[in-house]
């Protein structure tokens, strides 16, 4: 006992200039012994009876997240201190050895972009099955009248539907997956600018998913108000909508810091002969989606505190019965939420842009244009958010510029979609997987945009506005859209990540199911719609059965179609082909080094002398990118 008691003090003798370092421990471990009493406290205090203002679901709510706080730190620091006084090395913690080699690192602290990348990947492909599980519950109730779910469990399920598939899935995977991983190799660099902040950017997600799954625990439910959350019906949810408002306000944070470092390692770390006009059409898609993120997230941050504060301490901000202003927070919401869709599509354009000249094996028709065009979406994504408007008590010439501004941002997405069809002309084309969900997006986004454009015309919007003909038109753009090209970039860059080739049969067939269902599901939405079918109710006219019962069909299809993804993911890491450097001959960076790279992506600083679409020239450094095949 005396010779373990002599050690350990040599051992603080040792480690005496570490005593800083115990001087932080000994701060943090007071703070959380703080939360934790203060956590606990709140949540079984009790509101005396007549008190003003008293609040017992905040306070309980509150008290529950400081305590969880206190005892995750508290936990962190004695197991820190453990380590450190027994000189021993935390068992939890990889050895740089097994960080390179092992999948423990995606369950763990990296400041490797292409960990992040992975870590965003598979967090955001299991939400993506939650979102699509609620969606299926919404489609088992509409499949038939009367009504299988509680309206109250319903109203639920297609909040959480939303909330999942935007904040969850679809802004994660392109930006945090696809940006994290592809945008450091494509502009030839060893790591984004800030390797810790990107790291935080990922594990504000996982804590920010948490809270908002948590309303499911809550007495009164999770949030039911739609993924809009509208007053006066949001400040009735109690703790699930305070927990939703929570929730949202810790991924908008991920937006921002991840935003930022898109912008600084873009601007500034590009290898040497990379010219912004010789960057890829994904990496520019980045550039403006990181804009539109750390301009706009801001004003999405400022409506969900004021509603918060609204319901939390009875604040009068958009209760109108206390001298509030409910179409205030539409106003502010859509601010942020209107350019959030082309965060949703701007990525997804960039995806499309690198695969359609591979399997076209042609230089991009009009790259400069298209530059422009995903600048110009950016610009005008600020100026058209009150065409979500149209039918609430806007001033009425408002509608007016409103929807001049709309229609203006036509234009720039025309030239995307005739600048691919130019590339796609007179090409070598090969419809392999990446290339076929590539088409789809394009084809549905036609059709999506061409529905926008009613909907975009006020007087057309007051009669479609709030029917199933919006719900037709929001899917066609963001899952034929956003979604569609997140399959083509999972088939594209598969190999890059994981060293692997997904089978090409799979793939197919899972593109022919995702394709069909999604038309069958989604294209009877513009007639009932149409015909008078309102969104968001749980019940419906027998008069709409049949079509209801088809769309159900076709949902659930397509659904089953993810699953042989999955499934070809796996069969991939177990008997899948190894993947060589470049698949594809494609022309861009990260298709030089190895799959997957190595640690720092490059052996040695590359130098560019070529566009990235040069297909068919020939490129005169030998430092420069091969490109075999052609």
């Amino acid at each position: 006992m005396v010779g373990h008691i002599v050690t350990f003090v040599q051992h603080l003798q040792a480690h005496a200039r570490q005593l800083p370092r115990l001087g932080r421990a000994g701060s943090a471990f007071l703070l959380a012994l703080l939360l934790v009493m203060v956590g606990t406290g709140q949540a079984l205090a009790q509101a005396p009876e007549g008190t003003a203002n008293a609040n017992p679901t905040l306070t309980t709510m509150l008290g529950i997240t400081m305590g969880v706080l206190g005892v995750g730190l508290l936990t962190a620091v004695l197991i820190s201190f453990v380590v450190w006084a027994t000189g021993t090395r935390n068992p939890l913690i990889p050895t740089d050895e097994e960080m390179e080699h092992s999948f423990r690192r995606y369950f763990w602290f990296s400041v490797d972009h292409k960990v992040i990348g992975i870590q965003y990947f598979w967090t955001s492909l299991f939400f993506f099955f939650i979102g699509g599980l609620m969606a299926l519950l919404v489609r088992w109730e509409l499949a038939q009248p009367g009504l299988t779910f509680t309206p109250d469990q319903y109203n639920q399920f297609f909040t959480m539907h939303a909330t999942i598939m935007i904040f969850l899935f679809i802004i994660p995977m392109l930006v945090g997956a696809f940006g994290n991983y592809a945008v450091p190799l494509m502009v030839g660099t060893f790591d984004m600018a800030f390797p810790k902040l990107n790291a935080l950017s990922y594990w504000l997600v996982p804590p920010g998913a948490l809270i908002i799954m948590a309303g499911f625990l809550a007495e009164s439910g999770t949030a039911k108000a739609g993924w809009t959350s509208y007053p006066p019906v949001a400040l009735q949810g109690g703790a699930g909508q305070m927990l939703w408002l929570l929730g949202v306000f810790v991924l908008g944070w991920s937006s921002i810091v991840g935003g930022m470092n898109f912008l600084v390692t873009i601007m500034n770390m590009r290898t040497k002969g990379v010219h912004y006009f010789r960057l890829p059409l994904f990496v520019w898609a980045i550039a403006t989606t990181a804009v539109l993120a750390v301009l706009g997230t801001p004003s999405l941050a400022a409506a969900v505190t004021l509603q918060f504060m609204n319901i939390a301490f009875g604040f009068p901000f958009f209760d109108a019965a206390k001298g509030g202003n409910p179409l205030m927070w539409q106003h502010v919401f859509w601010f942020y939420s209107h350019p959030a869709v082309y965060i949703m599509i701007l990525p997804a354009f960039g995806i499309v842009s690198e695969i359609i000249p591979v399997f076209s094996r042609k230089p991009l028709f009009g790259y400069r244009a298209l530059v422009y065009a995903t600048a110009g979406i950016g610009v005008l994504s600020f100026l058209v958010w009150a065409h979500h408007m149209f039918a609430s008590a806007m001033f009425p010439w408002l509608r007016i510029p409103f929807m001049l501004t709309t229609m203006l941002i036509a234009v720039p997405t025309g030239i995307k979609i005739f600048n691919w069809l130019g590339t796609l002309a007179f090409g070598k084309i090969r419809l392999e997987t990446p290339m076929l969900f590539s088409l789809a997006l394009v084809s549905m986004f036609v059709i999506g945009g061409i529905s926008g454009v009613f909907l975009g015309s006020v007087p057309v919007d007051l009669h479609l506005h709030d029917t199933y003909f919006v719900v037709a038109h929001i899917h066609y753009v963001l899952f034929g859209g956003s979604a569609f090209a997140i399959f083509g970039g999972i088939y594209y860059w598969f190999p890059k990540m994981f060293g692997r080739m997904l089978n090409e049969s799979l793939g197919k067939i899972h593109f022919w199911l995702s394709f069909i269902g999604f038309n069958v599901a989604f294209l009877p939405m513009h007639a009932v719609g149409a015909l008078g079918m309102p969104r968001r109710y749980a019940d419906y006219d027998i008069a709409f059965t049949e079509l209801n019962l088809t769309i159900s069909i076709g949902a659930f299809l397509l659904g089953f179609a993810q699953l042989i993804l999955i499934y070809n993911m796996l069969r991939a890491f177990q008997v899948g082909k190894v993947a060589p450097a470049n698949p594809w001959n494609a022309r861009t960076l990260e298709w030089l080094t190895t799959s997957p790279p190595p640690h720092y992506n490059f052996e040695e600083p590359l130098t560019v002398d070529h566009d990235p679409y040069d297909y068919g020239r020939r490129i005169s450094s030998p430092e420069a990118l091969p490109v075999p095949g052609d």
